[in-house]
């Protein structure tokens, strides 16, 4: 009985550590594929700042579709522009958005339009808002999104030098 035991927790642990495995070689052929990103450091930071532009825009799930489509015409990484959409993620969306907003109200002059997070509950709850919030929100996503994109271009061009001549002293 204690041979069938061992025999049953020996199989378990090799399905378990075959499980596992099958995850390690997908994702390590992900890092080994963004280390070796042989994209030029403009062409890098195209796509980070179209990226982080279109990231800074309340469409969800068009965020990546406009980030390909700008890093398209403007001759930038589409896979780093999709990746740069990543900073709006579940954890910044709120203070993301309601910045936006304040910032667009601040452009457009008008104060007297309240923003809480109830108001953005549902659809039909921001639709009540009315056009003006609609217009603050995309003109500060616009103005937002172009200083975010500028300096991500920045970071990234800087960032992509730096990591080019790190690599090629070893």
């Amino acid at each position: 009985m204690l041979t069938l035991t061992r025999h049953k927790s020996s199989k378990r642990s090799k399905s378990l550590t075959k499980r596992s495995s099958s995850w390690n070689r997908p994702l390590r052929y992900w890092y080994y594929r963004w280390l070796r990103v042989e994209s030029k450091p403009s062409l890098f930071a195209r796509g980070l700042a179209v990226g982080v532009f279109a990231g800074w825009f309340p469409l969800f799930g068009l965020q990546t579709v406009i980030s390909v489509g700008l890093a398209t015409i403007v001759g930038g990484n589409k896979v780093i522009a999709a990746v740069g959409t990543w900073v709006s993620n579940p954890l910044t969306y709120l203070p993301i958005y309601w910045f936006n907003f304040e910032l667009g109200r601040l452009l457009l002059g008008t104060g007297q339009q309240s923003f809480t997070l109830t108001s953005l509950q549902s659809w039909d709850a921001l639709a009540q808002l009315g056009q003006d919030f609609i217009e603050a929100l995309f003109l500060g996503s616009f103005v937002g999104g172009v200083v975010a994109g500028s300096l991500a271009y920045g970071l990234g061009w800087y960032g992509m030098i730096q990591w080019k001549q790190r690599r090629f002293q070893r």
